[in-house]
């Protein structure tokens, strides 16, 4: 049984009052969802705040981006032991506005989730394609060489404990949805590339949807048999609609 994830993606949003004021009200709305595993991807100025404010509780922290070397001349960048030191579960790896507005590539990726393993960090990989490059019929190979090159570091043991976030770039933060059968199949073909590498990864690797997750279509996203949880946006920065997507899976 893979157990469910709900991770909030705060993006740039949320100073670190403002974070204590979220996490204030999310814990008690989530006292009783078991069964399901919680991660806010905060702002690196909230992570302290965060991982002192969720001590004990069953929300994990997770940053938004590192940089793949241990340390060096990298003005502006935070290291896998930077967010070691305090804490930190986890980080979100390769989302598409990183890719798009900072030039992430597929090959700075793998990298990234080596060094993220080496240092024991969850992680969660983004994937997902364009609206044109759907429209063309190019989903699969999008995402086959998202997958290939993004994936090509680590060993079997760690592409296990990987989750991979599929997210639609056409349905982020602009209200469309991926219908069932769209978010289902393209889940149950990242799980087959997966496959491709290693049959026994394939079954506890948990893949998640992102893309205009509500609460309204939570239910309906979550029920999919190859859709282990969500990556919310939008829905993430109030505590009641995000307690209300993790309530989708809860049991």
């Amino acid at each position: 049984m893979r157990t469910p994830l709900i991770a909030g993606n705060w993006k740039m949003h949320k100073t670190i009052a403002q974070s204590e004021r979220f996490i204030s009200g999310l814990l008690p709305l989530l006292y009783a969802a078991d069964g399901v595993e919680v991660g806010i991807c905060v702002p690196y100025t909230d992570l302290q705040a965060m991982v002192d404010s969720t001590r004990g509780s069953r929300v994990e922290v997770y940053a938004q981006n590192m940089h793949e070397a241990p340390e060096g001349a990298y003005t502006g960048e935070i290291s896998a032991s930077m967010l070691n030191e305090i804490d930190v579960h986890g980080v979100v790896l390769g989302h598409s506005e990183r890719r798009e507005y900072f030039n992430e590539t597929d090959a700075v990726l793998a990298e990234k989730l080596l060094a993220a393993r080496k240092a024991g960090l969850a992680a969660i990989l983004c994937v997902g394609e364009t609206e044109q490059q759907r429209a063309d019929e190019q989903t699969e190979a999008v995402l086959t060489h998202q997958l290939d090159r993004g994936l090509a570091l680590i060993d079997a043991e760690a592409l296990a404990a990987l989750v991979i976030a599929y997210e639609p770039i056409w349905a982020i933060g602009t209200g469309a949805v991926a219908t069932a059968e769209q978010a289902q199949d393209a889940c149950a073909f990242i799980r087959s590339r997966v496959a491709a590498i290693d049959a026994a990864a394939s079954e506890s690797v948990r893949i998640l949807y992102g893309g205009s997750v509500k609460a309204d279509n939570a239910t309906e996203l979550l029920a999919l048999p190859d859709v282990d949880g969500a990556l919310v946006g939008g829905a993430s920065l109030e505590p009641e609609s995000f307690a209300a997507i993790v309530g989708a899976v809860a049991t």
